[in-house]
């Protein structure tokens, strides 16, 4: 009987990792580390709740489909042909891992020398930047995500998308590599700031992690330089 039981056991388990494709990266900093601007509560929430319940939802939607052996990338090329839970999940996972990286309790991080050029190039410099970042998430109705992404012709360009969408998808309209993504969903901020979602804006600069956004940056460019010669 026990011998049984430990075989049993062991099965459930290699059948939960078998089908449990993607799982959530731990969290690089504590949950109160990005206080005053984004608090603890929110935080843990956010990542605990929010964040792993896009996990759980996902592999449970992959489950019996091509998806199952699809990477998000793959699963994002194709999203159109997908059900719309494999893309509402898919994107929830992946836009939330991009948005704690972007995110650090490291005061000062700047921009590379990189970066810092075509900011100035597309955008006149930093502050106007964070400006137009800022009126694209303010104006998204709804849910939803603002986007710094390098676009197909490997220049930086500032979007906003509905719900879990991000501009990797086949589908979206505005359609490059995410470097830095806001997130303005309500969760992402209305235990603090209520339904400002300007002030919001106006503070998660302060967390901006510019080190991984400029690695970002550096790894979209190859990409970019890549498929355009």
């Amino acid at each position: 009987m026990k011998k049984y039981s430990i075989l049993r056991l062991f099965f459930l388990l290699f059948n939960v990792v078998a089908f449990a494709q993607f799982t959530q990266n731990p969290l690089p900093y504590s949950f109160n580390a990005l206080e005053p601007y984004i608090d603890a509560q929110t935080m843990e929430i956010h990542y605990s709740k929010h964040h792993s319940g896009y996990i759980k939802n996902l592999n449970a939607a992959i489950t019996g489909t091509p998806a199952a052996k699809m990477t998000v990338n793959e699963i994002f090329a194709t999203v159109s042909n997908l059900s719309p839970a494999i893309r509402n999940n898919a994107g929830g996972h992946y836009n939330h891992e991009l948005f704690w990286s972007v995110l650090t309790p490291e005061k000062n991080t700047k921009p590379s020398k990189e970066l810092e050029k075509a900011i100035q190039e597309s955008f006149t410099n930093l502050d106007s930047l964070k400006v137009k970042m800022n009126k694209a998430g303010a104006a998204r109705f709804g849910s939803g995500w603002a986007w710094l992404y390098i676009t197909q012709a490997g220049k930086l360009a500032v979007c906003s998308t509905p719900n879990q969408d991000n501009p990797l998808m086949d589908l979206a309209e505005n359609k490059g590599i995410p470097i830095l993504g806001v997130d303005v969903w309500e969760h992402a901020y209305y235990l603090k700031y209520q339904n400002k979602r300007a002030d919001y804006l106006g503070a998660i600069w302060n967390v901006i992690n510019w080190n991984e956004v400029s690695k970002r940056y550096s790894d979209a460019i190859q990409k970019s330089q890549k498929y355009n010669p």
